[in-house]
Order: C-alpha cells, then sequence, then structure tokens
C-alpha cells in the first residue's frame, strides 16, 4: 500500500463536517407525481428501499400515515418526508379509507419521472406534490439511517425566509403543467428534503449524538471531516489525532465514545462505502484499488469484501 502523510491542519482552519455532510447529501429523483384529489380518497405508497418519499400539500389536506407514528395532519405549504423507504399511506381522512397504490393507479405521463394523477370522489379538493428519491453517497446512507420515521416542514411555522420562500415555489410551480416543471419540481423537492433534515439538527436533541453528533464535536468532527474528503489517504491513527489536535490516546477514546466505533475501522468502511459509490457509479476496480492506495486489485477486492460482504464486481454489476 502506498503511503501518504495526511497533512497537518490546525485548530483555527474553519471546517463545518456537518455542513460538509449535507453537501455530500446526493439525491437522485425516481419519480416524481402532481396529484388532484377528491375526498374520500386514499394512496398507499410502496416500500423502496434505499429511497425516501415526500409530500407537500398545495391546496386541501391530508393525512400522513406512516407505521411507527401517529396518523399526522398536513395541511397547505406543509413538506413530509418519510426518509426510510417505508411503504405508508396517504389520505382525506384521519380514519382509513379506501386506498389504490399509487405506482397501479391511471396517471397521465408528462415525461419519464414526471405524471399527473387524478383520483377520489365529488368531496373536498386536494392537490398534493408527491416523489421519491434515491440516496447515492455513503453519507447520505449513514445520515438518513439516523432520521425520525417523518421530517417535518410545516407552512404555519416557517418564518419568512429561504424555507418559506422555496415551500412557496413549489407550491406555485405544482398548480398548473408548465414546460420545464419536471426539472423545476425536482430541484425544488432536493432542496427541501435537505432544509428538512438541517430543521431536524437544528431542532431535535437526538441529533447531538452519535455520528451526526460527532460530525459537530469541534475536535472529532475535524478528523471525520478530513476522512470523508480524502478517504484514499494512509490514514493512521497518529495522523487523524494531529487533525484533531489532540493526542493519540484521547482522540481514540473520545472517537470511539461519540462514534461508537474505534477510528481506524471507521476509515475502513468509509473507504469502502466510497468506493461502493463509485462502483456503481461505473468506476472500475483498477481504478479504485489505484485511488484506494492498494497496489494490487486483488488486494483492494480481499479488502473490499471483508468490509462490505460483497465482491467489486457484483457491487458494480448492481449499479
Amino acid at each position: 500500500m502506498t503511503i501518504e502523510r495526511a497533512p497537518v491542519t490546525y485548530p483555527w482552519t474553519p471546517v463545518d463536517p456537518l455542513g460538509e455532510a449535507l453537501h455530500l447529501l446526493r439525491m437522485r429523483g425516481s419519480f416524481y407525481c402532481r396529484s388532484e384529489l377528491g375526498a374520500p380518497w386514499g394512496l398507499e405508497m410502496p416500500a423502496f428501499a434505499g429511497s425516501a418519499s415526500f409530500h407537500t400539500v398545495v391546496a386541501g389536506d391530508a393525512w400522513l400515515d406512516v407505521p411507527g407514528s401517529p396518523p399526522m395532519l398536513l395541511r397547505p405549504g406543509d413538506f413530509a418526508v418519510v426518509p426510510h423507504g417505508s411503504g405508508h399511506v396517504i389520505r382525506s381522512e384521519p380514519s382509513p379509507v379506501h386506498t389504490v397504490r399509487v405506482d397501479t393507479a391511471p396517471q397521465e405521463m408528462f415525461g419519464d419521472h414526471y405524471s399527473l394523477l387524478r383520483h377520489g370522489g365529488d368531496g373536498d379538493r386536494s392537490v398534493l406534490v408527491c416523489g421519491i428519491v434515491e440516496f447515492d453517497h455513503p453519507t447520505s446512507a449513514r445520515l438518513v439511517s439516523l432520521l425520525p420515521p417523518i421530517l417535518r416542514i410545516e407552512a404555519a411555522a416557517a418564518v419568512p425566509g429561504a424555507t418559506a420562500q422555496v415551500l412557496a415555489l413549489m407550491a406555485d410551480e405544482a398548480r398548473r403543467v408548465r414546460p420545464g416543471g419536471e426539472a423545476v419540481l425536482t430541484r425544488l423537492a432536493d432542496i427541501l428534503v435537505i432544509m428538512a433534515i438541517r430543521t431536524w439538527v437544528d431542532s431535535d436533541p437526538a441529533a447531538r449524538r452519535g455520528w451526526v453528533g460527532a460530525l459537530q464535536d469541534p475536535q472529532v468532527g475535524r478528523a471525520l471531516a478530513a476522512v470523508h474528503r480524502h478517504p484514499e489517504r494512509a490514514w493512521t491513527l497518529t495522523a487523524l489525532a494531529r487533525e484533531s489536535a489532540m493526542s493519540r490516546s484521547a482522540f481514540a477514546a473520545r472517537f470511539t465514545a461519540l462514534v461508537g466505533e474505534p477510528a481506524m475501522r471507521y476509515v475502513s468502511r468509509w473507504r469502502m462505502e466510497a468506493a461502493a459509490a463509485a462502483l456503481r457509479d461505473g468506476a472500475t476496480v483498477a481504478e479504485l484499488a489505484s485511488r484506494s492506495g492498494y497496489e494490487s486489485e486483488a488486494g483492494f477486492a480481499r479488502a473490499f469484501k471483508r468490509v462490505t460482504g460483497e465482491s467489486p464486481g457484483s457491487v458494480r454489476r448492481s449499479g
């Protein structure tokens, strides 16, 4: 393995590890749907592994029912994310009504990933924009795994500012089908998902613990940021402690206490998670072996399978 010394950094160097993690929260839109609904109505969203669903109410009301959480009323302008790919129901009433699977309901397609769905009875009308996004970076998977079953931005609670403006833009765009509407809605949805996660980080005490809490730690967060930026470097415990301006023993103990695993195990796993994402994007084993500091493809492949449980070839084919 090629040895490369990690650069020395200092406590006054500006670092925002949590901000960098949110920056790496790359999303790929799978499908977006504008729904025009008349009460009574009910839509079942099937489970999609590795994805998150979102719903924003443009007009009327909707009840969101996610397993493990009480039914939640969404009013116009509210935005909710179901981050774990869980199957769930959104409906016109707080109590169960007849539902149809959204992927089997008749829809008018306006592109490969954007449709108009009309469903329900002759009662009160509701208009929603719903979608499914996939996360394709190891930071995303780790961060999303820590989120609660539902993230919500309430229009009534959103202070005038960026969030309220983006919600208003999405509502305006969704009121009618216009050229380029799919592109506008997908980009606005991506922004709102990140804002919803940021709202959770700012308001939920659970976000002060575990990996997210470690990112916000002024010392361990610096080491995490360095590993995330440069997973290919031949990190040592001494080099990581230097990044954090701590002694080797103090850093090792603090890292394990905050993150929940030893620093070097984290480095190995993170390196291979980043490699797995690159393989799914089409990178070759030879490229990643060189990029990760391994002298041979075989050495890289053995380390990859030891950490992930899969061979690099199978991961690349699955992409």
